[in-house]
Order: C-alpha cells, then sequence, then structure tokens
C-alpha cells in the first residue's frame, strides 16, 4: 500500500463509521418524535430538540478514542442513549468495536447494558406501550445489540486474518531476502574459487620463473628460451581458463558449459610443473573413470598441493599419488619433501623471500571436498615435508559396476 494513502484511508474509515452512528441515531431519533407527538398530541420538547442532539454530539466525537478505550467508550454510549435517542447509535457502534476484540466476556457485559438502557429509554421520554407489547420492547434492542456482535465479531475476525496474512507475506520476504544473500554468498565463494584454482598455479610458476629470469645473469641462451617459454605458455593458459571462467558467468544459462578439468587432465598438469623446474612423480592406480564432480575435485586437489609446494617448497621433490575403483572412494595425495636450498628456485626464494599466499587456497579447497563429500586433510611431515590428502566418494553407477 501506498503509504501516503494510508491517512487517506484512515480518516476515510473513521469518517463513513461516524456517519452511520449518526444515520442510526437520527432515524431512532425521529421515530421518538413522531411517537411523542401522536401520543401527546403537543410539540417535541426543549431537551429533545437542543438537549438530545448536543448528547449525541458528545458521543461521536468520545467513539474517536474507541479502539484506545473500547469498554470505557461503549458503556458511557450506552448510557447516554437513556436521555439521547440520537445517542443510540452511537452505542451501537461501539458494540460493534467492542465486539471486534472477540472477547466473550466484554461483549457480554456491553451487549446487557445495551438492552437495560433500551427499556430506561422508553420511561424517560414517557411513552405510552401496550401491556403485551414489552416483548416487542426487549426483541428489538437484544435483535440490534446482536447485529452489531455479528458484524463487529466479523470484522474482528477479517482482521485477525489479514494481520496473519501481512504477517506471513513479511516473514516469507524476509526468508526470501535471507535465501537471496545466501545463494549470493555461495556464489561469490564459488567464484573465488573458481579464480583461485585457474589464476594460483598458472600465475605462481609463472612468477618463479620470471623471477629466474630477472635474478640470474649466469643463464645460459637455451635455459633463458626455456624459461620465457614457459613464461609465455603458462601466461597464455592462464588467460585461457581465465577466459573460460568468465565466459560461464556471461554466458546464456540454457548454453552448455564449457569442458572442467578432470582425472584425465592430472598428467597434463603435472608436466607443465615439471618444466617449470619441480621435481614431480605421479602414481596412478585407478579402475575406471569417477563421476565428473570426483574427477574435477582430485584435479584441484593435485593443483593446490603442486601450488603449494612450488611457493613453499622450491626445489623439493613431489610425489602425487591418485589411486581409487567404482564402489569405494578415490584418493589423491600431495606429498612434497622439504625444499632444495641448493636448486636455483631456492636461491631465488632466499634472495627475494617467499611469495605472496592468499591463505584461501586450502580454505576454499576445504569447501570444495567438502561439497562433494569427502574429507581433506593436511599437515607437515616429520622431515620438514608437507602432505595434502583428499578422499572422495565413488559411488557405483548404472555402468560401472566393481570387477
Amino acid at each position: 500500500m501506498n503509504p501516503a494513502a494510508a491517512p487517506r484511508l484512515g480518516w476515510w474509515r473513521q469518517t463513513w463509521r461516524l456517519a452511520a452512528a449518526a444515520a442510526v441515531g437520527v432515524s431512532g431519533w425521529f421515530s421518538t418524535g413522531v411517537v411523542m407527538a401522536r401520543e401527546q398530541g403537543t410539540g417535541a420538547g426543549t431537551w429533545f430538540l437542543v438537549g438530545d442532539p448536543l448528547v449525541a454530539l458528545g458521543c461521536l466525537v468520545l467513539l474517536l478514542w474507541r479502539r484506545r478505550f473500547p469498554v470505557t467508550v461503549a458503556l458511557v454510549t450506552t448510557a447516554a442513549s437513556i436521555p439521547s435517542a440520537i445517542a443510540s447509535g452511537a452505542a451501537l457502534v461501539a458494540l460493534g468495536s467492542v465486539a471486534t476484540r472477540r472477547r466473550p466476556v466484554e461483549i457480554g457485559v456491553v451487549a446487557a447494558a445495551h438492552v437495560v438502557a433500551s427499556q430506561f429509554a422508553l420511561s424517560f421520554y414517557a411513552l405510552d406501550s401496550p401491556p403485551d407489547a414489552w416483548w416487542l420492547q426487549l426483541t428489538l434492542p437484544v435483535l440490534t445489540a446482536g447485529i452489531a456482535v455479528a458484524l463487529g465479531t466479523a470484522v474482528g475476525a477479517r482482521r485477525v486474518e489479514v494481520r496473519s496474512l501481512r504477517e506471513r507475506a513479511e516473514s516469507a520476504e524476509r526468508e526470501q531476502s535471507a535465501r537471496a544473500a545466501q545463494a549470493r554468498a555461495l556464489e561469490r565463494n564459488r567464484i573465488a574459487r573458481e579464480m583461485h584454482d585457474v589464476l594460483a598455479h598458472r600465475i605462481s610458476l609463472v612468477a618463479m620463473q620470471a623471477g629466474v629470469l630477472d635474478h640470474r645473469d649466469n643463464l645460459r641462451a637455451e635455459e633463458s628460451r626455456v624459461l620465457v617459454r614457459g613464461i609465455a605458455e603458462g601466461s597464455h593458459q592462464a588467460l585461457e581458463e581465465l577466459r573460460d571462467v568468465l565466459g560461464v558467468l556471461r554466458a546464456d544459462p540454457e548454453r552448455p558449459e564449457p569442458p572442467q578439468p578432470s582425472l584425465d587432465g592430472i598428467p597434463g598438469l603435472v608436466a607443465d610443473t615439471r618444466a617449470s623446474g619441480l621435481d614431480v612423480t605421479l602414481t596412478t592406480s585407478v579402475a575406471g573413470t569417477p563421476p565428473d564432480l570426483v574427477g574435477r575435485t582430485c584435479y584441484r586437489v593435485v593443483q593446490e598441493g603442486l601450488t603449494n609446494a612450488a611457493k613453499h617448497a622450491p626445489g623439493a621433490r613431489v610425489q602425487v599419488t591418485v589411486e581409487g575403483a567404482a564402489g569405494d572412494r578415490l584418493e589423491v595425495g600431495v606429498h612434497n619433501a622439504p625444499a632444495a636450498r641448493s636448486s636455483r628456485t631456492a636461491e631465488l626464494t632466499t634472495e627475494l623471500g617467499p611469495p605472496p599466499a592468499s591463505g584461501f587456497g586450502l580454505l576454499g579447497l576445504g569447501e570444495r571436498v567438502g561439497l562433494a563429500g569427502g574429507e581433506l586433510s593436511h599437515h607437515p611431515t616429520p622431515g620438514n615435508g608437507y602432505v595434502l590428502t583428499a578422499r572422495l566418494p565413488w559411488p557405483n553407477t548404472p555402468h560401472e559396476r566393481k570387477p
């Protein structure tokens, strides 16, 4: 609802209720005047013409506070309806307002007061009635009070329903906002993992090769060409992988995603790392082809392990093992020995200091392994080396059974 329209709507609701109370009261006042003129044969007195409308006007003003003090306003207007016929309309509106609260005790007290006040009102104006008309004098106030209570109860039930719907809508909106925020956070984490996996490995190797060129002036021409070729190829591959990630983020959701790295890409990854100067040995014993999620996660584990070994243990021997079978699990491990201080990369690390570390690689890798249903562990070894292992579930598929 438009906030500017709310005050106008509230004013209209107050106005039509007051107008209805005045209309009901005026009709009763006019009927009473006709009966008085017919029975007494004289004109209406000063009180009927002046006092009665003034008391009714005060009751109409009092109705403005009926929601804050419903029972008090209802009892006062009911008492005022004894000397004022016009005030009977305000008394009925106040009774209906009490009924919206749907409290039986309050409704019963005010309704009984309304019926009793109507009997006193007949004697106030000294109106004659037939002896057998007592049932009409009692039934008419009970009927009007019942109608007011029924309307008030219906309005109260409607208010409760609208309030419940509004609260449920607000709750659903809050939940939707929370889900959207959670989805954005998960998407940011996914993008961060992908960007780290794409750039960290390639850029780390490129940075080490560029550092060697910058700080070693005794390299042979062939060694320099190998390093330059490695820098160019690593940069090109990093750009290609980054372009693939950005293409997935910008592409039409209905278009298929480009192929993701899997278990088959591990030998090429090891070969690239070995070409940069790291002594890497790969041992595989895998029976079958794992699901895409498991194979991709295994690739990322090896990639992160080789990247960390190149950063923190330059020149060290690195052993990569991958083994597993369908129906069991896929285990991958990257174990590196201590850094070889005689290597060129170790000398470069001594001169420049260790390369910068983001601290999010293993954290993102743990999230990725957890999403695949596996377990990740990493810790130093007694010989100042480091080991990174992951255990990934490999369930049987309909076309893949254990031998």
